[in-house]
């Protein structure tokens, strides 16, 4: 079959067609504008790339269109204009590869991606190798997909629409047998009114899991509490912090919510104990909220089949994911203050940005941390966590902001306000105590400012860049600032 996808550029989508051509199927792709890397991905997996026109359809006996995709593109007018057979990502996904198998879903606002490679990686450890679909790098390069014959199939499970013909979520076409719940909290202001709006959307999908299937859910988590109220259509198993379980339970018995089934973990420093029936492990991940990711993918993989051991072996070995906390520069890093270091991380949602900063100055205590952000997804450009962003930041020693990206495509009176943001971060006593704080209007200016003022800086200097984007492409000069500066001390 000759298949086209309309917006191959973003991760999913080219991930998507890489899979769609190992199956046998020849496949293009157009978009735009394609930067590193995934134009790399493409011409390495011989997917031809082009711009976008409406001829690019001719010969197609599918396309599949991406959620990006507005009306206005050449493509898309003429497959509307011509009646052409068309699917939206999710639901080709869900034709060419999860029916029939084993679907196991990992869903919510927080740590979807991390949480999905942890189950890939824990059953492909004891074995299983199944299908993956996520939109995201692990940090030993491994891909976001995989196309296996094993009966289960790993999905990231996003929220957020399909297509332009199909506002619903895309994780309901996905039709899971598991599910692990990490977190629902109030995201993507552009198409959610409100948070009971943006809870619907969860309630439906727990009600599309079998009776024989099961969902792992974050008990710490108030909107995950909130979904599953008085649920009982499938068993859930809730995990959280052990300090926390009786204190949930009683919460939970209230509601008409059965709580026979609470998994726990417990820190201990860099060790962390985790208890479910079975088994009492250690693993070490750097922050709490890897910590109950890791639980809850440990759970899933347990109904899916695999012993105990295997689970906590497979945890012991997880390599991370690329940008979530990853370490672009460590410089000395075998004395206790290493000179310099760069993390960049893709947080971009407020409590992700709160909770990857306290993790990071977690893992290196004693250090000036400088805090680099871009608010770049369609909720961070709006106003809705204006003031969510303001404490978002107490952590951090010195904070860097660059204006919105794209703030035409906001209304003037719903945009975040980046100048007040700043003067609102600056004027707080915190945690950290009195911070600098450092706006500018793009990612190259910002970059440019925050050498002046790091130039001024002391060796053992923690960086960490926050983007759910490129950060205007000034990852590579930023890394070599950064080791030419800690070579020079």
């Amino acid at each position: 079959m000759r298949i086209h996808l309309i917006g191959v550029g973003g991760v999913a989508m080219g991930n998507l067609a890489a899979m769609l051509r190992q199956s046998g199927h020849t496949v293009t792709g157009s978009d735009h504008e394609l930067y590193p890397p995934m134009s790399d991905r493409l011409r390495e997996w011989g997917i031809e790339a082009l711009p976008f026109d409406a001829r690019n359809l001719d010969r197609a006996d599918l396309i599949v269109l991406g959620n990006a995709i507005s009306r206005g593109n050449a493509e898309l007018e003429h497959l509307l204009a011509n009646s052409l057979p068309c699917l939206s990502m999710p639901a080709a996904l869900y034709e060419f590869f999860l029916k029939r198998k084993n679907v196991i879903v990992v869903a919510g606002t927080h740590g979807k991606t991390t949480t999905t490679f942890l189950i890939d990686h824990i059953l492909a450890t004891a074995g299983h190798a199944p299908g993956l679909f996520v939109g995201g790098v692990r940090a030993d390069g491994h891909a976001g997909f995989r196309v296996s014959d094993s009966p289960f199939f790993v999905v990231e499970g996003d929220e957020y629409d399909s297509a332009i013909f199909d506002k619903g979520p895309k994780f309901l076409h996905y039709r899971p047998r598991y599910l692990v719940l990490t977190s629902v909290e109030f995201d993507h202001a552009d198409i959610y009114s409100d948070l009971e709006h943006y809870k619907r959307s969860f309630r439906h999908l727990v009600r599309t899991i079998p009776g024989n299937g099961m969902i792992a859910a974050d008990l710490s988590d108030e909107g995950v509490r909130s979904v599953l109220s008085g649920y009982s259509l499938a068993p859930v198993e809730w995990y959280c912090d052990a300090n926390r379980a009786e204190e949930f339970r009683g919460g939970l018995e209230r509601s008409g919510t059965p709580s026979s089934s609470i998994a726990t973990f417990e820190r201990n420093g860099r060790r962390v104990d985790f208890s479910f029936p079975g088994t009492v492990e250690p693993f070490a991940l750097l922050g709490a909220h890897n910590t109950a990711n890791a639980l809850g993918a440990a759970l899933v993989a347990r109904a899916a089949g695999t012993p105990p051991r295997r689970v906590a072996e497979a945890l012991e070995s997880f390599p991370g994911v690329l940008r979530r906390q990853q370490i672009r520069v460590d410089l000395a890093a075998a004395d206790g203050y290493g000179a310099l270091t760069l993390i960049e991380d893709f947080a971009h949602h407020p409590t992700a940005v709160s909770a990857t900063i306290e993790a990071v100055r977690e893992a290196y205590p004693g250090r000036r941390l400088h805090a680099l952000f871009e608010p770049r997804s369609a909720s961070s450009h709006r106003n809705v966590f204006q003031e969510r962003y303001a404490d978002a930041f107490d952590r951090a020693d010195a904070v860097y902001l660059t204006d919105i990206h794209n703030p035409g495509k906001v209304a003037a009176g719903e945009r975040l306000d980046v100048p007040a943001l700043c003067r609102a971060i600056e004027s707080q006593e915190s945690g950290a105590g009195r911070k600098s704080v450092t706006y500018a209007g793009d990612p190259a200016e910002l970059l440019g400012r925050f050498r002046a003022a790091f130039e001024r800086s002391s060796a053992g200097d923690v960086v960490l860049a926050m983007s759910n984007g490129a950060f205007g492409g000034i990852y590579p000069e930023l890394e070599a600032f950064l080791r030419s500066t800690g070579a020079a001390q």
